[in-house]
């Protein structure tokens, strides 16, 4: 990813997610837009770089589709006017953070496919490792690509299956098993909806309903935010289609459930702590996590505190299982949104400064449990203990509620080559040293299942031992411009 782009992001040392997709189908007809808009905005978290809707019409001209897609976030690409616009009772959405491809309007989803069978409107959320081969295949083959992103690759199989295939459906089942990696899929075609879910169920994907509508979405904050009910989560390796006949089910992809492999970090950072992804709570997650840490990593203090956001939840269930008390030490800006310029190194404006302030009457003379959800490059954590000291703290002792991040990730969660991960060739003393803490304690790997509630989970970037073969070489932002 290029260094410009980096710099775009407040959170410089968290890994990011790619995307966030929903799709909704109103059996009433009536327009979709403005509520896939409030979707959008409770999964913005998963993307601040672009984001758009696709919506059709089942009962007008065919194939025709209207879009919208900008860069920024959900409210400052689309005004109330813009959504008015966009007539239909079938629609998909997107928020973006790329891992592949390069942050431009281009490259902004979901995209939209005309093609011999009509018309095709795809969203994606994950990371394809086979990427590199099926374009050139593609490509060999004439086909001419308008963005830098696998979802093409996606968008383009699906279009080329559908040739010969009875249903759409058949034809996204028959490129998700052609396609290697991660995916959550919405797809809409003139007159359904479908989801696809990788048979590793590395991203999250639900069904939700609302009156006389369905949606599916990445997370069930979204079906919540919109006043839905949840109806379930997509199986990994399931391709669901909605149509007002009904939901129908194909499963022919979905693998025995020991193979199955959700990214861990849903449930350690990126989902909404009020979100529950197959079945387990992200909020409950988070305090055993926290729990886990008290247990493993004891330490006598006064205080445990979270760095907002992801990290609160674990603090919590250290001080629940401590008995230390909880507080808050941290105020967070809210207004620090996608466009944040980071200060020169030239001025005295602390980049973390200005997202995050300490309360110093909060922790003065107190010895202080910092609890962070991750440490990647370890750019920011020693400024953040620095900043605990200069307000008044004695001690400061850091627990982070994951492993230590050892090797990249190929699937869609924006953790770089090993070089650059601070517990690359280090031991945790070493770390403890560099970031200035009085004391440092990681997750244990063998505690992740049990914050996973048993879920079959990857733990790729702790240990290098991938659910699937990872690609001979890194191509990962290779067509960045």
């Amino acid at each position: 990813m290029n260094r410009n782009k980096r710099e775009m992001h407040i959170d410089f040392d968290k890994p990011h997610e790619e995307c966030g997709v929903f799709g909704m189908y109103d059996f009433d007809g009536n327009d979709v837009a403005s509520t896939i808009y409030y979707g959008l905005f409770a999964l913005q978290h998963r993307g601040q770089e672009s984001c758009g809707i696709a919506v059709s019409e089942t009962n007008g001209p065919k194939g025709k589709v209207t879009s919208h897609k900008g860069m920024g976030l959900v409210n400052e690409v689309f005004t109330q006017e813009s959504l008015e616009r966009m007539k239909g009772d079938i629609g998909i959405g997107h928020v973006r953070y790329s891992t592949a491809g390069a942050s431009t309007r281009e490259n902004a989803q979901p995209l939209v496919l005309n093609y011999v069978k009509g018309t095709l409107a795809l969203a994606h959320n994950g990371n394809l490792i086979n990427a590199k081969e099926l374009r050139e295949d593609l490509e060999y083959t004439g086909a001419i690509f308008q963005t830098t992103i696998d979802s093409e690759v996606i968008a383009y199989h699906i279009a080329r299956e559908r040739l010969k295939s009875h249903t759409v459906e058949e034809a996204v089942r028959r490129a998700a098993s052609k396609i290697k990696g991660a995916f959550a899929l919405v797809v809409m075609s003139p007159r359904k909806l479908v989801g696809a879910r990788d048979p590793f169920g590395f991203k999250p994907l639900c069904i939700g309903k609302r009156d006389n509508a369905y949606m599916i979405a990445s997370e069930t904050c979204a079906l919540e935010t919109i006043g839905a009910e949840f109806v379930r989560d997509i199986l990994p390796g399931e391709v669901v289609t909605i149509t007002p006949e009904g939901i129908k089910s194909d499963t022919s992809l979905c693998p025995p459930k020991e193979q199955e492999a959700r990214c861990i970090f849903e449930y350690i950072y990126f989902a909404r702590p009020d979100s529950h992804i197959d079945g387990v709570s992200v909020y409950t997650s988070r305090i055993k996590a926290g729990r886990f840490l008290a247990m493993d990593s004891p330490v006598d203090a006064d205080l445990v505190v979270g760095v907002p956001e992801s990290g609160n939840a674990a603090a919590l269930g250290y001080s629940m299982e401590s008995g230390i008390p909880y507080g808050t030490a941290f105020v967070k800006n809210g207004y620090v949104g996608r466009t944040f310029i980071k200060p020169k190194q030239s001025n005295r404006e602390s980049s973390v400064r200005v997202k995050l302030n300490v309360l110093a009457e909060a922790v003065k003379g107190k010895r202080v449990i910092m609890i962070d959800d991750s440490i990647v490059r370890g750019t920011t954590s020693d400024r953040i203990v620095r900043m605990l000291r200069d307000a008044g703290a004695t001690e400061v002792h850091v627990r982070i509620s994951s492993p230590p991040f050892l090797w990249p990730c190929y699937f869609g969660t924006d953790i770089p080559e090993r070089k650059q991960l601070i517990a690359y060739n280090r031991t945790i003393e070493d770390i403890r040293q560099i970031i200035g803490a009085d004391s440092l304690g990681y997750l244990s790997i063998e505690r992740l299942e049990e914050m996973a509630e048993g879920l079959s989970i990857c733990k790729g970037c702790f240990t290098g031992k991938y659910p699937m073969e990872p690609p001979a070489e890194d191509i990962r932002g290779e067509y960045e411009q």
